[in-house]
């Protein structure tokens, strides 16, 4: 991958990474149902669908431990197996969406580096790179099994790293706070997204730029302001 520098042009943030589910890829809800079937199946009480839908974006032993408390440490295998068979049954359920490409395909326009960090593993986002046909639109990407979950920052300063941005040129847009929380961590700004797995008044405290309510708002947002 060329770090190259994009030509130059008046703009406020050189690289913009992107989480993946609920911010980009439509899954939050199927993601939920996959965590309380998983839980279950092991034992486990029933998460609540707020208490499922809150871990998204976090490591996946991290965000099934934090979901299931009552299920022993012996069993996450079992846990994260369970999930794995659960989601591979639905994953061509789900979709991007509306307007995410043409979002996309503005910003590299541009000249922006598009990148994605997720908490899903390398083999899960290659896989469903491949299953949409988005090769060659990321310039980058990091996932929790390579770095660290989030919001842990080793995910956007390896990015960082790998393009020679400085924290202030960097924009991490997400839809839970540990997207944003991520973004603070790191020295980065951030935009979040109130259609996905978080409820947007979580994010006051977080300071993000900006809250967009639809792919339409963001993208908006994102050529008036990035």
């Amino acid at each position: 991958m060329s770090n190259q520098q994009p030509p130059e042009r008046s703009r406020q943030f050189d690289l913009i990474a992107f989480d993946w589910d609920g911010t980009l890829f439509d899954s939050t809800a199927i993601i939920t149902r996959c965590i309380q079937s998983a839980v279950v199946d092991v034992g486990g009480k029933l998460p609540s669908t707020q208490d499922a839908a809150y871990v998204i974006g976090l490591g996946l032993m991290q965000a099934l431990a934090h979901a299931a408390p009552d299920v022993p440490r012996e069993k996450y295998p079992e846990l994260g197996a369970r999930y794995k068979h659960h989601y591979a049954r639905h994953q061509n359920d789900i979709s991007l969406f509306d307007g995410v490409l043409a979002m996309l395909a503005d910003l590299k326009n541009r000249n922006h580096w598009i990148a994605v960090a997720t908490g899903k593993s390398r083999r899960g986002l290659d896989d469903t790179l491949h299953a949409v046909e988005l090769q060659g639109t990321f310039d980058g990407s990091r996932t929790a099994d390579e770095t660290a979950g989030k919001p842990d920052p080793r995910m956007l300063l390896e990015l960082m790293q790998e393009f020679g941005v400085e924290p202030e040129r960097v924009l991490m847009v997400g839809d839970t706070t540990h997207d944003l929380q991520m973004a603070l961590n790191a020295g980065c700004a951030s935009v979040g997204v109130s259609y996905g797995a978080h409820e947007p008044e979580s994010f006051c405290l977080l300071n993000p730029r900006f809250v967009a309510h639809s792919v339409a708002d963001l993208h908006v947002w994102l050529l008036s302001n990035a």
